[in-house]
C-alpha cells in the first residue's frame, strides 16, 4: 500500500487515491497507468502508445515522466509509438516497416 502511495505521489496524483476511473481525466487515467506499471518496479517497462489518446502537453508530460521515472528506478523501458516528439525522447530510437526492423537511431 505504500508503494501505490508513493507511486501516486511521483505522478503527482497522491490526492487522488480514492477517485474511481470514470472521475479522473484522460491524462489523469494515463498517469495512474504509469503509477501502476512502475508500483513493483519492474527492470523493463513495456508502453505501447502511452501518449496516443492525449493532447500533445499531457503526452509531453507524461513522456518526460516515464523517462524520469524510469532513470530514477534503473529500469529499462521500450516505447512503442507514432509520435516523433516522444521518440526523439529516446537514448535509442528502432525504426519499425511493415513488422521489420527498418533502421536505428542513437
Amino acid at each position: 500500500e505504500k508503494r501505490v502511495e508513493e507511486s501516486l505521489t511521483a505522478v503527482g496524483l497522491g490526492h487522488r487515491g480514492e477517485h474511481r476511473p470514470s472521475e479522473l481525466s484522460g491524462g489523469e487515467q494515463q498517469r495512474v497507468a504509469v503509477a501502476r506499471a512502475l508500483v513493483h518496479r519492474p527492470a523493463l517497462l513495456l508502453a505501447d502508445e502511452p501518449t496516443g489518446n492525449l493532447d500533445s502537453k499531457v503526452g509531453r508530460e507524461i513522456i518526460q515522466l516515464i523517462k524520469t521515472l524510469a532513470r530514477q528506478g534503473a529500469q529499462t523501458v521500450i516505447l512503442a509509438t507514432h509520435s516523433r516528439s516522444a521518440a526523439q525522447e529516446a537514448d535509442r530510437i528502432v525504426l519499425m516497416r511493415d513488422g521489420s526492423v527498418d533502421g536505428e537511431d542513437v
